[in-house]
């Protein structure tokens, strides 16, 4: 079972996958609004076995998938982090010896199944294959010995980036990255258990089928420990924290010339252990 955030009507509601469809569970636990506060009172455990032996509540067709944390404090990605994505930029530097960090909104997500959205501002819609980390435990400071004690789950995350946005400023690529439903998130959040789930499994992003992202975590050039240890060093880690651990080499951007997402291209990120999410481009 895989935790889920999910809508049905109007309802937001959360709960757990149950072969195709979902078992809503929120309303069994109203102290906890959202998994964000499940995640909060380390309850993953209490929830899961109160979801076993039951069948769905809803069908698949009869809800929509939503981001897994829909109000997480905040979300950092991590840019540049394997080897061959430094050589995409050319510009004759080694990789730094500390990792590129920038911010995400959550309005910028859709989730599973939902459409990726290309504004009217700008052509240059890219794909960006990753997994994300949710935080379970908080902490500063954190050793990075310990830090893998302190993921409640993993999910997958497009993130969809604005190409000629990221380029208006000098120092920075924030407005490039925070178009809302410009990335997707999801489809659900898969309980961590063991370090073997993060440490070296493949990632791989598809292009209406075509292979375009390929690598695995293992090459990362700050692993996820690392990641957790640097982060926390400057800010404290709540649970529900998201950090986006970065993509590998081929999005669109390094083709020549760029290939950018246009209407009705399906983009899917697969990892293993995780699952695939999958999302259909459309206009604003």
């Amino acid at each position: 079972m895989n935790l889920v955030s999910f809508t049905a009507g109007e309802k937001a509601l959360w709960g757990v996958t149950a072969g195709d469809g979902v078992l809503a569970l929120s309303p069994e636990f109203p102290e906890f609004p959202t998994l964000r506060d499940v995640i909060a009172a380390q309850a993953i455990p209490q929830v899961l076995g109160a979801a076993q032996g039951r069948a769905a509540s809803h069908a698949a067709g009869s809800f929509a998938l939503q981001i897994p944390i829909p109000n997480p404090e905040k979300i950092i990605c991590v840019g540049v982090n394997f080897p061959e994505r430094n050589a995409e930029y050319k510009d004759g530097k080694d990789a730094p010896a500390n990792m590129s960090l920038f911010p995400r909104f959550a309005r910028g997500f859709s989730g599973h199944g939902a459409a990726l959205i290309r504004p009217p501002e700008s052509e240059q819609l890219d794909y960006e294959g990753e997994i994300a980390v949710v935080i379970g435990k908080p902490g500063r400071r954190i050793a990075e010995s310990e830090a893998l004690s302190h993921i409640a789950g993993l999910t997958l995350c497009n993130e969809g980036t604005i190409r000629d946005w990221v380029r208006h400023a000098k120092f920075n690529v924030t407005q490039g990255k925070n178009w809302d439903r410009s990335g997707a998130m999801g489809p659900w959040l898969v309980p961590f258990t063991d370090p073997a789930q993060i440490l070296d499994v493949a990632i791989e992003t598809r292009v209406n089928g075509e292979l375009r992202q390929s690598d695995r975590t293992g090459r990362m050039l700050f692993p996820v420990a690392r990641q957790i240890a640097y982060i926390s060093t400057f800010t404290t880690l709540v649970p529900g924290d998201i950090i986006v651990t970065g993509t590998p080499t081929g999005a669109g951007a390094r083709f020549e010339p760029p290939i950018w997402l246009k209407p009705g291209d399906v983009v899917e990120v697969s990892a293993e252990g995780i699952g695939m999410l999958c999302n259909e481009v459309a206009d604003e």
